[in-house]
């Protein structure tokens, strides 16, 4: 009988969270071996902020996190500042760019960071193209069984991810490990994606507006996208990672259009509705919301109320709300819920020496940098204390 090779800590998954996780071990002295099914690591990263990596955003706080307990990153994003990531990057020589206050973007692309990744887990046996297919129990220990083989684990660290961006290979077996465990796993669904609905016309495919979008107690504000299937865009991807809502969606957040109108009646009498809202609104949005070619002087106030209203309160039901699907989803609410693992070190309350780090708990962070903020922050965090 072949004898197992052993380890300190053994990860699954070696994306952000999972090398974040890597490099502590590793300093600590642990010996440590990561799995990861794809053909590389940090596939994730590579892809993220459009292959320039918003690594950190310095407005990282907790009520930029959602889920069922929105309380639990406070202790991890506490440890883990946006300065401590900004510092790490400065140490390894990686050139930021700050992008709209607060968002940090590498100049060069993601490959800096994944090759920064690597190196501080120098001395982790990184299995590549292993799938890991079981972890049992094992006098104290875990025994973690792989195609190629068992291993013996102190820890296990579960940094598998979320199932959303399934090109680029994802999997659910930390929900299954989780629930193998005992753990409840909160339903998952897609988040920061694009929306369906046939609130508006096709025809404005590709056309974008900035827009404030009222969901529950929160006014979103920022760009919106007009898709063939319904709507898209920074805005619409924030308010999708949201606790699910009716929307109300303002196309001109600055201008209150019905006084716009009225005004217009005795300045512009002889101009057309959507003449008047094209200096608001692009051309193709402006004569989609009022095609009627009469005089403006020729509209009665009450018509020009509702056109207002077309504009600065478009009300989108809750039902009438189709995310797109997981497979374009940039990350998913849901996962392995957080009131059963500890937010002081990210180990599992039921199962000593298991940890969840990054995704594949039930944390979604906003759109910005904040959910490689919260990888960053949970793999650290899990890294010191397996």
């Amino acid at each position: 009988m072949s004898i197992m090779k052993q380890y300190d800590v053994v990860i699954i998954g070696a994306g952000a969270a999972g090398l974040a996780a890597a490099a502590v071990a590793v300093e600590r002295g642990r010996r440590v071996a990561m799995f990861e099914m794809g053909n590389v690591p940090a596939r994730k990263v590579m892809a993220s902020g459009g292959g320039r990596c918003n690594i950190t955003n310095s407005a990282v706080a907790y009520n930029r996190y959602f889920g069922e307990n929105p309380n639990f990153v406070r202790g991890a994003i506490a440890r883990v500042k946006p300065d401590d990531i900004l510092n790490w990057a400065r140490a390894h020589k990686i050139k930021l760019v700050e992008k709209d206050a607060g968002r940090y973007f590498c100049a060069n692309g993601a490959q800096d960071v994944v090759n920064a990744l690597l190196r501080d887990a120098h001395g982790t046996d990184i299995f590549v193209k292993t799938t890991v297919t079981d972890i049992n129990p094992h006098s104290g220990n875990f025994t973690v069984s792989t195609a190629h083989g068992d291993y013996l684990a102190q820890s296990v660290i579960i940094a598998t991810g979320g199932v959303s961006f399934a090109t680029l290979g994802v999997s659910d077996f930390g929900h299954k490990i989780a629930k193998k465990f005992g753990h409840k796993i909160i339903p998952v669904r897609p988040a920061l994606c694009a929306i369906a609905t046939n609130t508006f016309s096709p025809e404005l495919a590709g056309i974008s507006v900035n827009a404030q979008i009222t969901v529950g107690k929160e006014k979103i504000k920022d760009s919106m996208l007009f898709t063939y299937f319904g709507i898209g865009g920074p805005a619409i991807y924030r308010a999708t990672v949201r606790d699910q809502d009716n929307l109300i969606i303002n196309i001109a957040p600055d201008v209150d259009v019905f006084e716009c109108l009225r005004n217009a009646k005795t300045s512009d009498g002889r101009k057309t509705v959507a003449g008047i809202l094209s200096g608001i609104l692009p051309v193709r949005v402006a004569k989609w919301i009022c095609p009627d070619t009469r005089h403006i002087a020729d509209f009665r106030n009450d018509e020009l109320s509702q056109i207002a209203r077309r504009i600065n309160n478009i009300f989108i039901s809750r039902k009438d709300i189709k995310l797109h699907n997981l497979a374009s989803a940039e990350v998913v609410r849901g996962g392995v819920d957080t009131s059963q693992i500890s937010s002081k070190t990210m180990e599992s309350k039921l199962c000593p020496g298991l940890f969840f780090v990054g995704e594949v708990l039930d944390v979604a962070g906003d759109l910005g940098g904040f959910n490689l903020h919260w990888a960053w922050a949970s793999g650290r965090v899990a890294g010191q204390n397996a």
